[in-house]
């Protein structure tokens, strides 16, 4: 997990921020019920994060910065509503509506809860840093335009009847072809490994946290 007692740890602090934006402002958006209101909130979060404020005091939730993540934007929410509330009595008014949607509203059983849409987008920007990383990986050995040609293989947006117009364009065989795409879903797999491995203390729950990744995204 990065520190902030040093540049290279306040660095990988930033990259990690980075790689929660989006999940954090999900949460937010679930709680707030307001898109822009979750990007204001959500700024300001990362800058208290940033700039080592009282949000380290959160529970690290044992090693995953997935769930230290999402227990200390908990923590931050509970904060500012306390300050919300603290305005209202003294006759402030607060920039941003704090009210928990639960207590004026009936709550929708269809849709996802806070926690939920947290990790889904986080799953889904752990694929694409894994995606992005196993890009830049081709390109520098020369494999770029293979790796362009079967992207759609990898995400799945591409159907199984398409791999022999793809292997085609190529100038591969359709075996020597699915070969080499597997191996590259293969690889793919490990660079996805390596990013949730990045945000772990303990080696050994990487496979659990690959298990929570792939029950977010739903299977």
């Amino acid at each position: 997990m990065a520190k902030t007692d040093s540049e290279d740890g306040r660095r990988a602090l930033a990259d990690l921020c980075d790689a929660y934006y989006e999940p954090v402002v999900a949460y937010l958006r679930m709680v707030l019920r307001d898109a822009d209101a979750a990007r204001e909130l959500s700024h300001a979060f990362f800058a208290e994060m940033l700039g080592g404020g009282t949000i380290h005091s959160a529970e690290r939730g044992r090693g995953r910065f997935r769930s230290y993540m999402l227990g200390a934007v908990k923590h931050f929410v509970a904060n500012q509503r306390d300050a919300a509330r603290r305005l209202k009595r003294g006759g402030g008014v607060a920039a941003v509506s704090l009210d928990d949607p639960e207590a004026h509203s009936v709550p929708d059983v269809r849709m996802s809860s806070p926690d939920a849409e947290f990790d889904k987008q986080w799953a889904v920007t752990v694929l694409e840093r894994g995606m992005a990383s196993l890009r830049t990986e081709c390109h520098a050995e020369g494999r770029g335009d293979f790796f362009e040609s079967v992207r759609p293989l990898l995400t799945g947006d591409s159907t199984y009847g398409d791999q022999g117009s793809i292997a085609a364009v190529c100038g591969m065989k359709v075996e020597a072809f699915r070969v080499a795409v597997h191996r590259l879903k293969k690889r793919l797999r490990q660079c996805v490994k390596d990013e949730v491995a990045g945000t772990l203390d303990d080696p050994a729950s990487v496979q659990e946290e690959m298990q929570t990744l792939f029950a977010a995204l739903g299977g």
